[in-house]
C-alpha cells in the first residue's frame, strides 16, 4: 500500500531547516555521502528513509540514504562487551572515552541523527519512504527509482 504525502514548503520554511543546510554532513548508513543536491537522473532532490532491515534498490548517484536504525547500532556497538557490573562497566566506558575512536564515535552520532530528525521534520511515517523535493513520499517502495518515477507522473513530469 502507497500514499502521497503533500507537505507544504511554508511548513518547512517556519521550521527554518532547508535541505542546503544538511550538505556537508558525512554519509549515513551505507557510507555514502549525503548529499541533499537534485539526483542528476531525476532533476528532483530525492531522499531514502529507511532501516537496516529494509533495504532499498536502483538508488539513483547523490540520492541521500538515511537508515533510521543507524544511531541505535552505532549505540550497541559502543556499548558491545561493557560487564555486567555497573561500577565496572563505568570504568570500562571512560577508558573507552579517552580513545582517539571516542571523537569519531562522537561525530558519527551527530551526523547519523541529523538523518532522523530531517525524517521527523517531513514527518516520514513508515519505511522505506521515498521523499521528492521534501514535498511528496512514496511509502513502501523500496525500489527508489519506481517510487521516483511514481511521484513524477503524480506531478504530470512522467517520462513520455
Amino acid at each position: 500500500m502507497q500514499r502521497h504525502l503533500h507537505i507544504s514548503r511554508r511548513w518547512l520554511a517556519r521550521v527554518a531547516v532547508s535541505a542546503t543546510a544538511l550538505v556537508p554532513v558525512a554519509g549515513l548508513g551505507q557510507g555514502m555521502p549525503l548529499a541533499l543536491d537534485p539526483a542528476p537522473q531525476f532533476g528532483d532532490t530525492v531522499e531514502v528513509f529507511t532501516t537496516a532491515g529494509m533495504p532499498v534498490t536502483n538508488v539513483p548517484p547523490g540520492t541521500a540514504v538515511i537508515e533510521l536504525d543507524a544511531p541505535a547500532r552505532l549505540d550497541a556497538g559502543l556499548s558491545e562487551g561493557l560487564p555486567a557490573d555497573l561500577a565496572a562497566a563505568e570504568a570500562v566506558m571512560r577508558e573507552r572515552m579517552q580513545s582517539p575512536e571516542w571523537h569519531d564515535a562522537l561525530q558519527r552520532y551527530g551526523e547519523l541523527h541529523v538523518g532522523v530528525a530531517r525524517a521527523w521534520m517531513l514527518r516520514v511515517e513508515k519505511v522505506p519512504a521515498v521523499v521528492v523535493d521534501g514535498e511528496y513520499v512514496v511509502y513502501g517502495q523500496p525500489d527508489v527509482s519506481a517510487a521516483v518515477a511514481e511521484i513524477q507522473d503524480a506531478r504530470g513530469e512522467g517520462t513520455r
